[in-house]
């Protein structure tokens, strides 16, 4: 367990003070033993130690969703998934309605190596809800979904870039927008 002290705390009954010279003559103390760190204070690739050889999720910057099982990974938290599915999902339903609808498919990939500084979220997945739909989806062909989901953003972006230019219109800029001056 690791403590929290302060500079105001006193010091502890047979702790050495910095600079101190051992009680004793000839007799020098024992070098103090580094404190074990608890494992969630490891904040680096370390961590992926525990997920090892189980499913994961992994949601990749660009919007994609693997899942699959975790073989190896390395410093940079470069992973190689083994059984590798993309999921994707298209929705039907209008974003106001509380449960979206929609169609998903998958698409086996077998081994990913995925880049580590490409990877958003990754989590282990629960084995026994695994096989369930996800609610409110059902299952469709790859190629239909596909078509849907690039659809629907092709729609989303014209409907950002009407905002924009009537934001333009009333003075505002949106981010990287500018013109660039040379």
């Amino acid at each position: 367990m690791m403590e929290n002290l302060s500079i105001h705390d006193p010091p502890q009954p047979g702790a050495q003070m910095a600079g101190s010279v051992p009680q004793g003559l000839g007799r020098s103390a024992a070098p103090p033993q580094p404190q074990q760190l608890p494992p969630q204070m490891f904040t680096t690739a370390a961590q992926l130690l525990d997920l090892t050889d189980k499913k994961l999720l992994v949601w990749l910057r660009d919007g994609r969703k693997l899942t699959g099982v975790l073989r190896s990974w390395d410093q940079f938290a470069n992973l190689v998934l083994q059984s590798t599915v993309e999921r994707i999902f298209a929705t039907t339903s209008e974003p106001t309605e509380p449960q979206p609808r929609g169609l998903y498919a998958d698409q086996s990939h077998g081994i990913f190596l995925v880049r580590g500084e490409n990877v958003l979220l990754l989590g282990e997945i629960d084995l026994d809800k695994d096989d369930d739909p996800p609610p409110g989806f059902e299952k469709a062909e790859f190629g239909v979904v596909e078509k849907l989901a690039k659809e629907r953003r092709a729609a989303e972006k014209a409907k950002e870039k009407t905002k924009l230019k009537k934001l333009a219109t009333l003075g505002f800029e949106g981010e990287n927008l500018g013109e660039i001056l040379l």
